[in-house]
């Protein structure tokens, strides 16, 4: 039976979103403190993509000092994402934190034009309008003493970290190859939040390194790595709007494995934030 290579790479596709999203339940459930788990997980992911890179053949060579420095500022900024997103998923729940992260197209279209010649599109203003209104059901009550809201207020700067990280990267991708970029990012990463291991508690990684490998190795390395690959042989709409289905994966697992109930207000807020993200791919590649 002759297989067909499209309904191939769609499938692998969708298997690195779902490893992706197992970074929520892997993040809420890993029992060590925040900056620690990142640490490990980008130690880890560092050792792992290393070995990629190397049975590849994937050069790690940094042509210039510009793009040096845009390595260690995009590092910076997926740090903060990473840890602020891991805060929000364990003041919140995992549906609250993927779904607050998952504004960062919005937030990424918004800010372009301060780093490119991207002319300013007014219709972000209504797609950023939509996600307020979307943060707004998601949040149970504007109380700054919830846990709930600083979940939502956490995964919003996630966002707005993650979408920074973004626009630093573009030029580059055309340039390197992804699995060198994320090798760079977890490698800085790891130099910048080794001295957490000296001052915050870490004995515990005796019990929860199995469940810090798959994050490290399933959510980061392979996840992102395949999810990278497989983008040569989609238009980038599909493989936005795959990608954005993300936090359904995440609250699906969360469900089986954390036993997380998604409120109605989750299901609202959500369906309305993840619509502006479908409607963003869509325009982004008509243009």
């Amino acid at each position: 039976m002759k297989q067909n290579p499209h309904l191939q790479h769609l499938l692998w596709l969708t298997l690195a979103t779902i490893f992706i999203s197992t970074s929520g339940s892997l993040g809420k459930y890993i029992d060590m403190p925040t900056p620690v788990v990142i640490c490990w997980r980008s130690g880890l992911a560092t050792l792992f993509l290393f070995l990629f890179c190397k049975y590849k053949g994937v050069s790690l060579k940094i042509n210039n000092n510009r793009d040096r420095r845009t390595f260690l500022f995009a590092a910076i900024f997926m740090a903060a994402h990473w840890i602020t997103y891991f805060y929000a998923l364990k003041l919140s729940n995992v549906a609250i934190g993927m779904l607050t992260l998952f504004t960062f197209p919005v937030l990424t279209a918004i800010l372009e034009p301060l780093f490119s010649k991207v002319k300013f599109d007014p219709i972000h203003i209504l797609l950023g309008f939509l996600v307020l209104i979307g943060i707004y059901i998601l949040a149970p009550e504007f109380n700054i003493e919830s846990t709930q809201l600083q979940g939502v207020l956490l995964g919003l700067l996630s966002a707005l970290c993650y979408a920074l990280r973004i626009l630093l990267l573009k030029s580059e991708v055309k340039t390197y190859n992804g699995s060198m970029l994320m090798f760079y990012q977890v490698a800085i990463m790891t130099v910048i939040l080794a001295p957490v291991l000296f001052v915050m508690d870490s004995s515990n990684i005796t019990t929860q390194y199995p469940f810090v490998i798959v994050l490290a190795l399933l959510t980061t390395a392979i996840g992102h790595t395949i999810f990278i690959n497989s983008l040569k042989y989609f238009k980038a709409t599909t493989a936005s709007i795959i990608g954005s289905t993300q936090p359904v994966f995440g609250i699906i697992i969360a469900y089986f494995f954390l036993n997380e109930i998604p409120t109605v207000n989750t299901f609202l807020g959500g369906s309305l934030i993840l619509a502006t993200v479908i409607i963003e791919s869509i325009r982004s590649n008509k243009k």
